[in-house]
């Protein structure tokens, strides 16, 4: 069997070096014939131009690597598309809409790792959906690839719970690991065929669109449940970030989990994003309830540190308030 892997993003890895390991001649054996993945892009401070991993992989490997800027309309690279012959097409985190000369190149199917337990979170962001909405549960959906976003029908799935200390960067790599383990699963059922396949429920179909900077701006209007979550989500991209004004400047302070859910003192009054505390860690009033940030702060243009040593260094008025107002 003949396999095109098509990825880009670090939660692709696992899943590539499987394939790449499993390789094997006989009727049980696959061939790993390309890997597709996103131009090199300039990373960091110096913007230095640099492979995505998975093509690091890949040529270490001697497994030829493609990065076209755009499969859409590109009539050349369509064509070497279709030249490796493929029997079967990978996708997980490739970053690009697959044309439907792609989808139907493969003689037995185009299928996507997705990172959610579909139908819900469809779309480009479901690792840190999945701990913003407090979902007791995660996975990786193994599915078909049709036009229509993350909307083809479902062949297997491996779920995981949700843990209560999890971020987006430590639930992004447990899913990670899941999709060896689908392979495993779903190859030999492509061997004996096209494998049976569930439609997903439209009526249970939730969306994650792709996440900005600016989404990590914290809303201090929002319950304090809500906004622990959200800043273990979004740890460590987007990140969450608040203002300051401190002597007369208003300044971004970069929030780092952990946060944890405090007491509100009977009667307090104060306007969503009021500073409470602010000795070993920055207590703040939201829209309902109070949240400690226990984790690491930064000021802007300053290095990453601890709370208590930040607020040391970093005097924080009690009454001061946080965020756009």
């Amino acid at each position: 069997m003949r396999i095109i892997f098509m990825g880009t993003g670090e939660i692709a890895l696992p899943a590539l070096r499987w394939l790449i390991e499993r390789q094997g001649s006989g009727p049980d054996g696959h061939e790993l014939v390309a890997v597709y993945t996103q131009p090199d892009k300039p990373i960091g401070r110096r913007q230095v131009l640099t492979a995505p991993e998975t093509k690091t992989l890949a040529e270490a490997h001697g497994i030829p690597v493609r990065q076209p800027e755009n499969l859409r309309g590109n009539e050349e690279a369509l064509g070497e598309f279709a030249a490796f012959r493929p029997d079967l097409v990978v996708v997980m985190a490739y970053g690009q809409i697959l044309p439907k000369a792609v989808i139907s190149s493969p003689t037995l199917a185009c299928v996507n790792l997705h990172a959610s337990l579909l139908p819900r979170h469809r779309g480009a962001s479901p690792v840190q959906a999945v701990i913003r909405e407090g979902d007791a549960e995660s996975g990786i959906t193994l599915m078909h690839i049709v036009p229509k976003l993350d909307a083809g029908d479902m062949i297997l799935k491996e779920s995981i719970p949700v843990l209560p200390d999890d971020t987006g960067g430590t639930l992004h790599d447990r899913i990670a690991i899941l999709g060896p383990r689908l392979l495993e699963r779903g190859l030999p059922l492509f061997r004996n065929g096209l494998p049976t396949a569930e439609p997903q429920d439209e009526a249970l179909v939730t969306y994650s669109g792709k996440l900005l900077r600016e989404d990590g701006e914290i809303d201090w209007t929002l319950d304090a449940a809500d906004l622990e979550r959200l800043i273990r989500a979004y740890h460590p991209w987007p990140g969450t970030t608040t203002s300051v004004t401190l002597g007369g400047e208003r300044r971004k302070l970069k929030v780092h989990p952990p946060a944890i859910l405090a007491t509100l003192a009977t009667g307090d009054a104060s306007p969503p994003g009021t500073v409470l505390e602010s000795d070993t860690r920055l207590v703040v009033h939201c829209g309902n309830g109070v949240l400690a940030l226990t984790g690491d702060l930064q000021l802007e243009g300053r290095k990453r540190l601890g709370a208590a040593e930040f607020l040391r260094g970093t005097a924080i008025p009690l009454g001061t308030v946080l965020g756009r107002w």
